[in-house]
């Protein structure tokens, strides 16, 4: 949970309480955002790429952070992990500073106001040591993601990536060029339902062609600790605040 309470984590506890209202953002661009001992500035990419939806830390980020353990990260053991579409790079901070000794590679979209606050963020958290800002197009040679060895990642994460079906070929593509090719190897995926059910579905479609398998799939509430199998069919006549009270978490291996 945040530590200290700004204008937007101010008003959003306000409509919860009062209209039971979830929002999906938690902050502005150019904004200040704190969670726990992490304070990070919300990016604020140029005007061309505004259409990326960088601009704000995500409540799925959130999540995820809060719910470290569906990750099943080791103690002592060395791992790499990626963070794709990372925005202000709330997750892959917190894992760099509760896991020193995973090396971290936190990544958006190449927009050069974007990746300086990535990368600000990253420096003014003290985990420079094991986490480094990368900036990144999906689907383009992932060799700049890598370090020296050029080994691919043991764990890829993602928060609020599937909202938009036209880049979910690109963003399969991005998993296939990036996840090690083993059988302990994990896409970990958290997603909010601001744009519908039938999105997840399409993406899970895609998954299947590219090569991977589902291993959890489940939804859980936003706010609460309601848990229930994800369902594409929950889709007819669900209202937009029903879905907003919801998360889905994949997880996803190698065939």
């Amino acid at each position: 949970m945040e530590s200290e309470e700004g204008p937007e984590d101010i008003l959003s506890s306000a409509l919860l309480s009062l209209y039971e209202y979830h929002p999906i953002t938690l902050s502005s661009a150019g904004a200040l955002f704190t969670y726990d001992s992490v304070t990070l500035r919300t990016p604020d990419p140029q005007a061309a790429n505004w259409a990326l939806h960088a601009s704000s830390v995500w409540a799925a980020s959130r999540f995820l952070a809060d719910h470290l353990h569906y990750l099943s990260l080791p103690l002592h053991t060395p791992l790499k992990l990626l963070e794709l579409g990372a925005a202000a790079g709330l997750p892959s901070i917190v894992i760099a500073k509760r896991h020193p000794q995973i090396s971290v590679t936190v990544s958006d979209y190449p927009d050069a106001d974007l990746i300086r606050t990535l990368t600000e963020n990253v420096a003014a958290n003290g985990v420079s040591a094991n986490c480094r800002a990368v900036a990144y197009g999906w689907g383009s040679d992932p060799s700049v993601l890598f370090a020296s060895d050029d080994e691919r990642f043991d764990i890829v994460i993602a928060a609020d990536t599937l909202w938009n079906p036209e880049s979910h070929g690109l963003f399969v593509q991005t998993l296939q060029l990036t996840l090690k090719k083993t059988s302990n190897s994990r896409i970990h995926l958290f997603a909010g339902l601001h744009t519908g059910r039938y999105t997840i579905q399409s993406f899970l479609n895609a998954v299947s062609a590219g090569g991977f398998t589902l291993e959890t799939a489940i939804e859980r509430e936003t706010n609460g600790d309601g848990e229930r199998p994800w369902s594409v069919d929950r889709a007819d006549g669900e209202e937009e605040s029903e879905r907003r009270r919801w998360i889905v978490y994949l997880c996803l291996k190698w065939k």
